[in-house]
């Protein structure tokens, strides 16, 4: 069955948003909400689940390298949380501790989007979701 999925790199300031499915299993980037409020980050977030009716979420989880939690380890948690409550749409979390670091090494910076889509495709090529 093929399903549409949408997948986020949570930061304070910006959050990157990325779309794949299941039958291809390939993710692409597809935006970068950087809303100023809570508020207007749900909201441009409803427009794109409204759009892609997205059978899941999937949202990267940061660690330290060792794998210990730290501040943000904890904001994802609770933004995951608030996505699952507020789409009622089911919400998964993917260890994205080294999707920047290939990005850096590919591309010299940091993209959010990009760094979304790696997370999903981190998802999509672990096969233990299938």
């Amino acid at each position: 069955m093929d399903a549409t999925l949408l997948a986020f790199d949570f930061g304070l300031k910006r959050i990157g948003v990325a779309v794949g499915n299941t039958i291809l299993k390939q993710s692409q980037p597809l935006k970068v909400i950087g809303e100023a409020t809570n508020d207007g980050k749900f909201a441009a977030i409803a427009e794109l689940v409204a759009e892609w009716k997205p059978a899941l979420l999937v949202v990267g989880l940061p660690f330290y390298p060792d794998g210990a939690e730290h501040e943000m380890t904890k904001r994802c948690r609770r933004f995951a949380n608030q996505l699952h409550g507020r789409f009622g749409i089911e919400t998964v979390l993917v260890d994205e501790r080294y999707s920047s670091a290939v990005l850096t090494s590919r591309r010299g910076v940091a993209d959010d989007a990009q760094a979304a889509a790696i997370i999903l495709q981190q998802y999509f090529d672990d096969s233990s979701h299938y």
